[in-house]
Formats: C-alpha cells, structure tokens, sequence
C-alpha cells in the first residue's frame, strides 16, 4: 500500500509539472480552478486522505471573498484548493521547495517575505487588486503552523483589503483525524521535523481523514481588523468546540514547536 501510494502521488506530480510548464498558463481562468480543484482532491486520495467537507459556499459568494483558515501543514494549501481553487497568502520560502514549490507558484500564491518589515503593505495592495480581479484570496491569520490541538492567536494585518473592498470573510476550521474521530498529528507540519517526515508520516498513516468545516460568512465592510480576526478566530474555535481556544488571550503569536 506505501509503494502504490509513493507511485500514485510521483505520478501526479510529473503530470502536475508537465502541466503546469506547457498547457496551465494558456488556459482561461475557469479551466485553470477546475484543473486545480481536481488535481488537488486526487493528491489527497493518493496520498491515502479522505476528504470530508461541512458546509458549502454558493457560486455568488465568490467574489471579493477572503477564506480565513486555522494552520497545521503544507497540505493545508491543497486541502482548501480541493474545496475551491483559491490564491493564497504564503510565505515566501515556501517557493523554492523542490515540486511543491513550482506547483504553489503556479497556482498564483501571493508570497510574503516576512523578514521584510513594510512587506505586508506590498502583500495588502496585491490582494486589493486581486479581489477586485474576482479572485478568492485565503490567508492563515496564526502567522504559522499548531498540531491542530489549538487555534492560536489571529493576527488581522491580512485583512485589511476585504474590508476595504466591502467584502466578506468565510473562516474554514481545519483538523486532521482518524478514522476513528480521534485526534491524528500525522499531518501538522511544526518544530523541527523536516518536510520528507510529514509526506512519509502522512503516507504510512492508515484512515487518515482531513475534515472542513465552512463557517458562517462574516461581512468585513466597515469593521475592524482586529475584532474581525477574532470574530473569525472564534468561529473556527466553535467548529472544533472550546478545547481548540488558547489558554489565554495573550498566548505568544510563535509557540515552542511552531513554524514560523
């Protein structure tokens, strides 16, 4: 079963790669999502994820839309494009993986250099554009990965641009689990633990599922980003129930074993 999943998943990647080098960049926008959403749920198949969606988000909603989402792997990305195809918000040494990387960039991720101080100015006006380009934006507030057992603190920078747009914000819950309900860390990309350890752990787990719950929309128009990052906070906090929150409000942003 490893082997058969190892090959499943190389398979999709060279395809991925051929792809995304000679035919991808010509197709319409449509295409593209399509391509994206259904490439995406066959690496979560390969890779041996069942994926279980709670919730659906209409066609109308999708413009001036920013999909806030609690951080636990590299996976996350794909994961939510299996849901619908969105451009997300990532850090910039994410490009540079080897395949990953290339496919990232292909999907139009915008990159963050988190070292650079302004860079988040740079990153909001992209996102501007791109709303009102009909794009649907997602962003992961935490900053960095957990294990999934909480949901950390929500940093409201990314946020500005939907509320300047008027738009709406549909917080996404995240966990990966057992096929029993119970919690699984085989996923949750964190600490030191190098990038082959999560894909050899996700491939050797057995009933892995990853779960997704769409919660209510949130109306970004005229509110604040703080009390808006929270109000999303605690939105995935209530999908997952109270043991998800923080211990205190003033949990630091990076905790031991976190990716920054």
């Amino acid at each position: 079963m490893r082997v058969l999943r190892i090959l499943h998943a190389l398979w999709l990647l060279l395809s991925a790669l051929l792809t995304g080098v000679f035919r991808y960049p010509s197709w319409p926008p449509w295409r593209q999502r399509r391509y994206l959403r259904g490439w995406s749920r066959r690496l979560l198949r390969a890779l041996g994820l069942r994926l279980v969606v709670h919730g659906h988000l209409p066609e109308a909603q999708h413009h001036n839309l920013l999909v806030v989402a609690n951080h636990i792997s590299w996976l996350d990305i794909f994961v939510l494009h299996a849901v619908h195809p969105t451009r997300f918000v990532a850090k910039a040494e994410l490009a540079s993986w080897p395949v990953f990387g290339f496919l990232i960039r292909r999907s139009g991720t915008i990159f963050v250099e988190r070292a650079r101080r302004h860079d988040t100015a740079r990153v909001n006006r992209v996102i501007i554009e791109a709303l009102a380009g009909g794009d649907c934006i997602g962003v992961f507030p935490e900053g960095t990965t957990s294990d999934g057992r909480k949901v950390m603190r929500f940093h409201g920078s990314l946020l500005q641009p939907v509320i300047d747009a008027g738009g709406q914000v549909q917080p996404v819950a995240l966990r990966y689990r057992q096929a029993d309900g119970g919690y699984s860390d085989a996923a949750a990309y964190v600490g030191d633990t190098p990038f082959a350890t999560t894909v050899r752990r996700i491939i050797e787990a057995r009933g892995l599922v990853v779960e997704v719950r769409l919660q209510p929309l949130l109306a970004a128009a005229q509110a604040n980003r703080r009390e808006l990052a929270q109000a999303a906070r605690e939105a995935i906090i209530a999908a997952w129930g109270p043991a998800a929150a923080d211990s205190a409000p003033g949990t630091p942003p990076h905790p031991p074993g976190a990716r920054h």
